[in-house]
């Protein structure tokens, strides 16, 4: 019960790391948009908060995570606003930004996961729950950025999450330890988008040059 616990409380501070990693990449994002100090803290939040969000709206998963802990929405747009601050170093721990970003993508996949099967949903229901929660944030960011959203570029991020999603499932499936399938998940899938990040491994891309008349 005690390790249960611990393991708990980890992914709850890993959650907290990622999503001010979230709101802080957001908010250089921002800056590249030049927008007001406000635009600045939204877009963090959107981006931080977006993807449990969408999720819990979908599922009716209520009340969503922001409302049941405000305190998430001063965390990541005061992450977003501190981001001004020190801007001017960021470009210094840009493969530090890589290696939150990456942790946030897996947790928050298996956060994803289990509100699903916490309402008893279908597996592929999880498996979509776990990327909502891993991407969506992102997506959302990119729009109000006017940018083509990562998730449908060739980078293999979803392609992450739902691996991710699928060895969690699929080591509860077979009744292994639950902390050390969530581990052993996780650490999968933070391997494979450090090792895409590193060699740029990606998705095969589909350019069509033609006519369609």
């Amino acid at each position: 019960m005690n390790g249960s616990l611990e393991v708990s409380e980890l992914l709850h501070a890993l959650f907290l790391v990622g999503i001010v990693a979230e709101a802080m990449t957001a908010a250089l994002a921002a800056g590249k948009r030049e927008m007001d100090w406000l635009g600045v803290a939204m877009l963090g939040c959107v981006t931080a908060l977006g993807g449990g969000s969408t999720r819990d709206v979908v599922l009716g998963h209520y009340p969503l995570t922001w409302v049941a802990h405000p305190y998430y929405l001063l965390l990541t747009s005061g992450a977003a606003l501190l981001t001004i601050a020190i801007a001017r170093y960021m470009h210094r721990l840009r493969n530090i930004f890589l290696f939150l970003d990456a942790v946030g993508l897996v947790v928050f996949t298996v956060i994803g996961c289990n509100v699903a099967i916490g309402l008893n949903l279908p597996v592929v229901i999880i498996i979509a729950s776990g990327m909502i929660t891993g991407c969506v944030g992102g997506v959302l960011r990119d729009i109000l950025c006017n940018s083509i959203p990562l998730l449908f570029r060739a980078e293999l991020y979803a392609t992450v999450s739902i691996l991710t999603g699928l060895l969690y499932i699929g080591g509860l499936h077979m009744q292994w330890h639950h902390d050390l399938v969530m581990a052993a998940a996780m650490i999968f899938g933070l391997t494979l988008r450090l090792l895409a990040l590193r060699y740029g491994w990606s998705m095969p891309k589909f350019i069509y040059g033609g006519n369609i008349h």
